[in-house]
């Protein structure tokens, strides 16, 4: 019997004894349950860590809990500061919910501050797109009427648009070198006024519009480029470009702009 009490006072316990003697002794032990295997009754004892604990052990309470769980400011959840970088922020999240994992309301504090200061982020930069297109709409509208004037015959069409044609006439100038040295550009260039003049009646649905506009570009790009080829120094030229070529190139140039944003 000492050696049975003795026994009980040590902590997680396991006794084996026959079931007779344990059921009329059952009052000098503090015993938690009871389950019979082959005729032999196991008892589990109190654990000394039990009884300090008022009761049986909860593992689900010892789990840590994120102490700045209430606070309303999302940077100061996270413990970082207002200009953060986003890798910053990231790596604050993923640290926190690593140290607190397990703990679901820890868990959803952390990662409402990581989505909330997403989300003002994102509208922050939506809000400077915004701004920088009205402080566009504004320099138009103080802008003398001269260039509102100018700006009222431009538009801006699709990407693919644009670069289908960049292609296009591109094509055009890189022809006109490869042939420099065989034949002048003049081929070329009436090509690129047929598909400049083409484009131009595809928008303006008049050919005789298109027509004089796409020959105007072609030539105010040759008087443009008559001028700024000389100035061009000879080092930086092959000797096969002539000034024809050259000349043919900024007219190419005039073109593509004329046919892609004139309206």
């Amino acid at each position: 019997m000492k050696a049975l009490l003795a026994a009980n006072s040590t902590s997680c316990c396991v006794y084996l004894a026959p079931s007779h003697f344990l059921r009329h002794n059952r009052r000098f032990l503090n015993l938690k349950e009871l389950r019979k295997v082959d005729g032999i009754v196991i008892r589990t004892p109190r654990c000394s860590m039990d009884v300090s604990l008022g009761g049986s052990y909860n593992y689900a309470e010892n789990i840590p809990k994120f102490p700045r769980m209430n606070v309303r400011d999302p940077y100061k959840r996270l413990g970082i500061s207002h200009d953060a970088s986003e890798e910053e922020i990231r790596e604050a999240r993923n640290f926190l919910l690593e140290q607190y994992a397990g703990h679901e309301r820890s868990e959803e504090s952390i990662e409402a501050a990581y989505e909330k200061i997403l989300m003002a982020s994102f509208r922050e930069r939506k809000k400077s797109k915004i701004n920088l297109k009205s402080r566009l709409k504004k320099k138009v509208d103080e802008s003398p009427p001269w260039v509102k004037t100018l700006i009222s015959f431009v538009e801006l069409p699709p990407t693919d648009i644009i670069l289908r044609r960049l292609f296009l006439f591109a094509f055009m100038g890189a022809w006109s070198i490869m042939n420099s040295a065989e034949s002048g550009p003049a081929f070329q260039v009436a090509l690129s006024l047929l598909a400049c003049i083409y484009f131009l009646n595809d928008k303006m649905k008049n050919v005789v519009r298109a027509s004089i506009t796409g020959f105007g570009a072609l030539v105010v790009g040759w008087i443009a480029g008559s001028l700024l080829v000389p100035m061009i120094p000879s080092v930086l030229l092959q000797p096969t470009w002539t000034l024809e070529l050259l000349t043919s190139l900024v007219s190419f140039v005039f073109m593509f702009l004329a046919c892609t944003f004139l309206k």
